[in-house]
């Protein structure tokens, strides 16, 4: 039987006609599935359904979501977050997502992933992530805060100037002097959740192609069922940065927010809403 199947262009691309067809006929598509970004159950003989190819060093994995909660897309990520994405699905009883044998056309070249921020972060800059639930207008909203260790100098100056807020500024991210409202969407930049744990934020690639990772978990970072199940709601999740001791690791959510408010009324946060991916 048919399926309500979305297949953007750049998945087929990467799988090739052929096997696009096999999956819009229903013969290697599934009926019901879990959705790669809400974990929820979907039909695609009844609800319309995104596929979404995941692409790591050596493995490609065909998923599925609702396509309410996610476009068709082709992400990039690391072959050991593949792994572990597939592994954490099967463990809670999920459907495994479909390995795809023959997923691209022509050789697939990774990209290299950064544990830092490529071309903005010096080598003995490392960047603190926290996340947590910010209330604005009323509605609880996902959002990450972003703080380096270490002041940020423009890539090829000297001295002791801190960059960070003109280098995202420059890149797209919106000054703040007050959480009053949701920061406009920074189209081009995601972040990326496998099996409800938080993986990267990925931007634009500078060379053009698939978006690469700004910054990368070491290791998949638990957030909680409220900040997962928020983030499934709005399909983004807001990020907060700010330079070095503006904010600090705090250890609960009021006085995550005291400090942000604090960042803000000093002009020491940038903010922007990006865009959920999902396995």
């Amino acid at each position: 039987m048919p399926r309500m199947l979305d297949v953007s262009d750049e998945v087929r691309a990467e799988i090739g006609d052929e096997e696009a067809a096999r999956l819009l006929a229903g013969e290697s598509a599934p009926g019901s599935y879990d959705c790669t970004s809400c974990r929820t159950p979907g039909d695609s003989e009844q609800e319309r359904t995104s596929t979404v190819l995941f692409i790591g060093d050596e493995t490609a994995v065909l998923a599925f979501a609702h396509a309410t909660c996610l476009p068709s897309q082709v992400v990039q990520v690391t072959e050991e977050q593949l792994q572990g994405a597939v592994r954490s699905i099967g463990a809670v009883g999920g459907e495994p997502p479909q390995q795809v044998q023959q997923p691209v056309q022509q050789p697939y070249q990774p990209q290299q992933q950064a544990q830092q921020p490529p071309n903005l972060v010096p080598e003995q800059a490392v960047l603190g992530v926290t996340s947590g639930l910010v209330l604005i207008q009323n509605e609880l909203h996902p959002a990450l805060v972003v703080e380096p260790t270490a002041p940020v100098a423009r890539p090829g100056t000297l001295g002791s100037g801190d960059d960070f807020l003109p280098l995202l500024i420059e890149q797209g991210f919106m000054p703040m002097t007050e959480l009053a409202a949701v920061p406009p969407v920074l189209h081009g930049w995601s972040v990326l959740l496998a099996a409800g744990q938080l993986h990267a934020v990925l931007q634009p690639n500078p060379n053009g192609g698939r978006p690469v990772a700004w910054w990368q978990a070491h290791q998949p970072l638990q957030v909680t069922d409220g900040w997962r199940a928020a983030a499934n709601k709005h399909q983004q999740v807001l990020m907060f940065a700010a330079p070095v001791g503006s904010v600090g690791r705090q250890p609960r959510e009021d006085l995550m927010r005291d400090a942000l408010d604090k960042a803000a009324a000093n002009g020491k946060l940038v903010s922007a809403a990006l865009p959920l991916a999902g396995i």
